[in-house]
């Protein structure tokens, strides 16, 4: 371990949408952030070939140009972007106290304040076809991609309230939705059910799984695999959506900051502040509804913001505690 610990007014940890957006507001605050990066530089974004539903690019832009973009931003008004992953983290819960985290286990920063904006990670079946083909035609995001399947066949896996929501939403855009369910059943909820069932070019192949995603450079058709009678079955598509779930990159915050069941960080009220004093929290990892580029962006904003009151209500407190003792 490094003997010497740096001391920052705010730390960000994560660089996707949420992280740099708070960086921008954050450094404009002269709050000075530094940002580490994590092991996936960009979020979720840098695998994603075109975004074309976020502001201000009418053309559209490549997701990883979107990033470059947002990071030049942010360093245009002093944040210091740094490459390297938090692997610990301890946590003081006194309002005013010092946090503190270690970056790649080797060295400790300790930070007056923490926007954390790790994001959440789209599950995938692990197919290595379906793996070779992400970015060219199966995606895990119904919402950003379906736009680009307009008339055509699609595939969507899943058999939850948002696989359920983003099938009937590719409906609306596509000629024809297979919906691939593992069970007998569908775990959405009734009022979903009903939705989907009523659906016209809404097909819900129940019992079946994905057995190979066909295609060279794109998604060509796929096969698929009765789990109940080994029948398998291809059919030709142009797009294959994943809908079995995210999930949040919060293992290293576990016993330190208030989660749901399934490891989303829960904030208060329409803020992005933690149940600890100084820690905010913003983006994917704390929003499991809407999961898009322009909401994690929104709540970044926010984070820095609450970040910037919290310095300001403690530097306030102190000022007030030295006129009483003075």
């Amino acid at each position: 371990m490094s003997e010497t610990i740096e001391r920052i007014k705010c730390l960000i940890i994560g660089s996707g949408p949420a992280g740099y957006t708070a960086a921008i507001y954050a450094s404009r605050a002269d709050l000075k952030p530094i940002m580490y990066t994590g092991m996936e530089p960009g979020g979720q974004l840098t695998t994603t070939t075109e975004v074309d539903n976020f502001p201000g690019y009418p053309e559209g832009i490549d997701g990883p140009a979107m990033m470059m973009d947002l990071q030049k931003q942010a360093e245009r008004f002093g944040t210091e972007v740094r490459m390297g992953m938090v692997t610990e983290v301890e946590f003081s819960k006194e309002a005013g106290g010092i946090h503190k985290a270690c970056i790649d286990n080797s060295k400790w920063v300790e930070a007056e304040t923490v926007i954390i904006s790790t994001g959440a990670t789209a599950k995938y079946l692990g197919l290595p076809s379906e793996q070779k083909l992400r970015g060219g035609g199966v995606s895990a995001c119904a919402v950003c991609d379906g736009f680009f399947y307009k008339n055509q066949d699609v595939a969507i896996v899943g058999g939850g309230d948002t696989a359920a929501e983003e099938a009937t939403y590719l409906a609306n855009i596509c000629k024809k939705v297979t919906m691939l369910v593992r069970k007998d059943e569908m775990r959405a909820s009734k009022a979903m059910q009903h939705r989907v069932n009523n659906t016209k070019n809404l097909e819900v192949r129940y019992n079946t799984e994905v057995d190979e995603v066909i295609g060279d450079q794109v998604v060509d058709g796929l096969r698929m695999v009765n789990n109940k009678t080994g029948e398998k079955e291809e059919i030709a598509i142009t797009g294959l959506f994943i809908a079995i779930g995210h999930k949040p990159n919060t293992d290293i915050f576990k016993g330190h900051l208030d989660m749901d069941e399934t490891g989303y960080l829960i904030t208060q009220g329409k803020s992005t502040k933690t149940n600890i004093p100084g820690v905010f929290a913003s983006g994917d990892v704390q929003d499991k509804e809407y999961r898009q580029a322009i909401t994690a962006a929104g709540t970044g904003c926010m984070a820095a913001m609450d970040a910037e009151r919290y310095l300001a209500e403690i530097e306030t407190s102190e000022e007030e505690q030295k006129e009483v003792t003075a």
